[in-house]
């Protein structure tokens, strides 16, 4: 597992679920290959989580002496939540039950469940499009903003009356709507739409295309849109449900509507109970039913309750403890402070561009005694706290080939600096750092990483300590290779 809080906790519980086999097969008999604190773990349990971690695609495989001692921490670490009772706070219990929910919500929809849905929106549908059928227009469309300047409205109508006795005088409309139509989606297609039922367009558009037979055209009218002139292509009543049925189950399933239909059904159920069962309580029945017959389902919520509580023990004790320990952090910089000397100098400042030569050295008093920490938000009240920017600046620990003007200033070497647009005078202020990092700020990422590392090992050494742990070596050996 990760031992950096930098994993975010969503990235790292999908590390631990993401791998699942789905090839693993139990085998008639389950033998406990070791017990940790007590608590036994059978071999199909290791083999899941081994086979999971060292699939096809994983770089850094291990093979299954090397993965006992990290499986191994990983079960101490659970262990090590479960006696800090995280099992038992308010949103573990939420998360851990939304994860569950998801996993076992599906198994409450029948193919019944979905024929009836479909059925249901094929005749809303209908209803909704009542005897006047589908419409499949084509337009020619001339953009006017609603309030144009009577100029702007008087060109628009002259050039749609030109193009209207074009048509009457037997223009193709195809090719009129390519060449004149400010509508891009359709003019491409000779100015045909999809088939539009009632409410789907613009009123007006609605009335006059609904007004039109097969073959007839409109005259120029006017929507919110600009001006228009529709020629009729086809009419049309909604099909048979039996030939939309295809179309509306991939509707349902791109909408994600078995989500739904699984939430009505077990709100159904509930109802049904009369008060003798709840939605939590249902699900969990379910959940530990799946679980008994499918052992695959039983490893993946297991692996994520426990990822879970991995997670929040980790973060309490290592990551986030560390981050936060600015004492601890300075302490192990000042002992491994060789550790993070660089290979060449760097420059702890800041590259700046102001509007005026007196604002260069204005800048540099401004912070001259400020911890460098704090120079950007002193740099930002100083100068630019209202609507005038006076300096525009990039702060920094900068190495060679960051910045083109700390190259040239600091480091002396050729590099074309871009003068800012109204700013046009450069300048430099800072201190170069020769040997390595001042503090451990100045490597913050690096040390923190490291130290959380450390504790890491700490507290995995007392686990070891706190946990009795019994691996059975000959159990261990028939992993992966038993009948």
């Amino acid at each position: 597992m990760n031992r950096n809080k930098r994993w975010v906790k969503v990235t790292f519980v999908s590390f631990v679920i993401c791998h699942l086999s789905l090839s693993h097969v139990m085998a008639q008999t389950d033998p406990t290959i070791m017990t940790i604190n007590g608590q036994p773990v059978s071999r199909s349990e290791f083999e899941y989580s081994y086979n999971k971690n060292n699939s096809e695609g994983v770089i850094d495989k291990k093979t299954v002496d090397e993965y006992v001692d990290l499986f191994i921490n990983y079960k101490l670490k659970v262990a090590a939540a479960l006696d800090a009772k995280l099992d038992t706070l308010t949103s573990f219990k939420n998360e851990f039950a939304m994860y569950r929910d998801q996993q076992v919500k599906p198994s409450f929809v029948e193919d019944a469940d979905v024929n009836a849905e479909a059925l249901r929106i094929y005749n809303e549908t209908k209803e909704h499009i009542g005897p006047q059928g589908l419409v499949m227009p084509a337009h020619i469309l001339l953009r006017l903003k609603q309030k144009a300047p009577a100029a702007e409205q008087e060109k628009a109508r002259v050039r749609i009356d030109s193009i209207y006795n074009a048509l009457l005088k037997g223009a193709d409309f195809a090719e009129m709507a390519k060449k004149h139509s400010e509508d891009p989606g359709s003019a491409a297609n000779g100015g045909v739409l999809p088939w539009i039922g009632p409410g789907q367009t613009l009123e007006e558009f609605e009335k006059e295309a609904y007004a039109l037979q097969k073959g007839q055209m409109s005259k120029p009218f006017l929507t919110a849109a600009g001006y228009h002139i529709i020629l009729m292509k086809d009419r049309k009543q909604l099909e048979p449900f039996d030939s939309l049925k295809s179309d509306i189950m991939q509707f349902i399933e791109n909408r994600g509507l078995r989500e739904k239909i699984a939430e009505d059904k077990i709100d159904k159920l509930v109802k049904e109970s009369a008060g003798t069962t709840t939605k939590a309580k249902l699900l969990e029945q379910r959940a530990d039913e799946l679980s008994a017959k499918d052992p695959e389902l039983k490893n993946l919520i297991r692996e994520y309750h426990d990822g879970l509580l991995l997670y929040e023990i980790s973060n309490k004790t290592v990551w986030d403890k560390a981050a936060k320990d600015e004492a601890g952090l300075a302490n192990y910089f000042k002992k491994n402070k060789k550790k993070y000397a660089w290979d060449e100098p760097r420059f702890k400042g800041m590259a700046y561009h102001v509007k005026t030569k007196a604002d260069v050295k204005a800048v540099k008093d401004c912070v001259k005694k400020v911890p460098f920490d704090q120079w950007a938000e002193k740099l930002r009240k100083t100068f630019n706290n209202d609507s005038i920017i006076r300096i525009r600046v990039e702060k920094g620990i900068f190495k060679k080939g960051d910045n083109a003007l700390v190259d040239r200033e600091v480091f002396k070497q050729t590099a074309e600096v871009k003068t800012l647009k109204d700013y046009p005078i450069d300048a430099t202020y800072g201190k170069l750092l020769k040997k390595g990092p001042e503090t451990y700020e100045d490597v913050r990422s690096l040390v923190t990483a490291d130290y959380q590392d450390e504790l890491e090992k700490q507290w995995v050494a007392q686990l070891r300590k706190k946990y009795a742990v019994e691996v059975n070596k000959d159990v261990l050996k028939t992993v992966n290779n038993h009948k």
